[in-house]
């Protein structure tokens, strides 16, 4: 049995994602600010092909022609992120009534053709002058986001039936100030930590307004969550895939459905660790109406005493990987959902990312990414398992709509359902939009009884 026979709940929702800066392009257009991203990417040797998102596919431009597109390939929600920087601009105080307006646009355009609204405030692109202030580490920038906060959901309502206040905490918290792959592009792990903290307590603080002002939306964060495997069963590199556990999952999901930090990822983050006052975890774990999962991979790890907490070191992928040399894993998905469903308890769960970079290549008008047709369908087959087990999803987002500004690698990785040629910004549809596509008409049949 493929996953176009797979039977899903009725209402199950299937949709795409995209990211604003890795779409959007027109950065000095609009009332736009800076943001980190604008400053990272024009540093050189920051961006893997020297690229930036000034341009990127122009989405600003051509959402209705992209929104179309959604229509065309039967999408029944779109998530899709909000420019801090675009609403205002320097991070606080006035807005930017005009970058609002785009949204307004975009989120009725949505509606009028039949496709769900799926907000998400902040993916990574912090106005610039905020990061000149201290950036996520500063706890100044929680009062900045809830202001933020209420200036969109004020403007865009019940409109939007879902939003998610953040995407990826670790990744904007790590990738970001410790590991300086992303931007700001530091490398000072205590710095890191304090904004992992800040960014949850954001969060947290966010959701009053966020449902005074669209009290009939659900509301929600989204974390990607890596599964990590032990190198074998020797009792260190246990102990190792625990850290990692610890230090890239548990953080943040103890946090938000537990309402306190994991005793052992605080005990290794010694003198590193955030200060927290009193009231703040109380903050953060507000009730969640939904939670967004981003799954690609998993990680591999050994023990390793010579590298800093959580000391270890992850070991090469095993079979054929993706573009990104992410290892193809789709049983992580289903046992990713079950976890969590088992130990968390968690409100209803949408799989908000999932997708595969690939080597494509347009031959005669068209792509045939077999590769990430096969992807997709042993991660839609995962998903459909852990559902059958007991896992409560209610959705599934394929990760990307379009081939997109790759942050740190630019142009050069592919992740789209549609390839985008970025000297014409033509728009055209691989093989897997095609599949993709089929699956929910498919299940749109099945739910209807028509044949399938």
């Amino acid at each position: 049995m493929t996953a176009t026979d797979l039977r899903f709940p009725a209402d199950f929702v299937w949709g795409t994602a995209t990211a604003s800066y890795q779409i959007e392009g027109a950065v000095a257009e609009g009332g736009r600010g800076p943001s980190i991203w604008d400053t990272f990417a024009a540093t050189p040797g920051t961006i893997d092909d020297g690229t930036t998102g000034a341009v990127a596919c122009d989405h600003y431009h051509r959402w209705e022609q992209d929104l179309d597109l959604m229509q065309r390939l039967g999408m029944g929600a779109y998530r899709f992120s909000v420019a801090w920087p675009r609403v205002i601009p320097v991070g606080t105080g006035a807005v930017n009534e005009a970058g609002l307006d785009f949204y307004d646009r975009l989120v009725d355009g949505l509606l009028e053709r039949g496709i769900a609204p799926f907000a998400t405030l902040y993916h990574w692109d912090l106005p610039q002058p905020l990061q000149d202030a201290g950036g996520w580490p500063d706890r100044g920038i929680v009062d900045a986001f809830v202001a933020y906060a209420d200036a969109v959901t004020r403007r865009l309502g019940d409109r939007v039936a879902y939003y998610a206040t953040m995407n990826e905490p670790w990744c904007a918290a790590f990738l970001g100030y410790a590991l300086g792959e992303h931007a700001p592009g530091l490398r000072e792990p205590a710095l890191a930590i304090r904004a992992a903290h800040h960014l949850l307590l954001a969060h947290g603080a966010a959701l009053e307004v966020m449902r005074a002002n669209a009290r009939t939306a659900q509301h929600g964060i989204v974390l990607n969550l890596n599964p990590a495997y032990p190198a074998s069963d020797a009792p260190e590199d246990v102990a190792a895939a625990r850290r990692f556990d610890g230090f890239f999952n548990r953080w943040f999901l103890d946090a938000l459905l537990k309402g306190r930090y994991p005793d052992d990822v605080w005990e290794g983050y010694g003198a590193n660790v955030p200060e927290v006052q009193e009231g703040d975890l109380a903050i953060v774990a507000q009730p969640l109406d939904f939670l967004g999962v981003n799954y690609y991979s998993r990680v591999i790890v050994t023990s390793d005493p010579s590298v800093p907490w959580p000391a270890v070191r992850g070991l090469p992928v095993e079979g054929t990987p993706t573009e990104m040399g992410w290892e193809v894993f789709p049983q992580g998905m289903t046992e990713v959902l079950l976890r969590l469903q088992r130990e968390y308890a968690p409100p209803p769960m949408y799989v908000t990312e999932n997708g595969a970079a690939y080597p494509d290549v347009l031959r005669d008008g068209t792509v045939d990414d077999a590769d990430r047709i096969a992807y997709l369908e042993q991660h839609v087959a995962a998903v459909h398992a852990a559902i059958e087990a007991g896992a409560d999803v209610r959705g599934y987002f394929a990760w990307s709509l379009l081939d997109n500004f790759e942050w740190a690698r630019g142009f050069a990785k592919r992740f789209g359902l549609v390839y985008v040629d970025y000297a014409t910004q033509a728009r055209i549809p691989k093989r897997s939009a095609g599949w993709y596509a089929s699956l929910i008409e498919r299940h749109r049949n099945a739910t209807r009884g028509a044949p399938a």
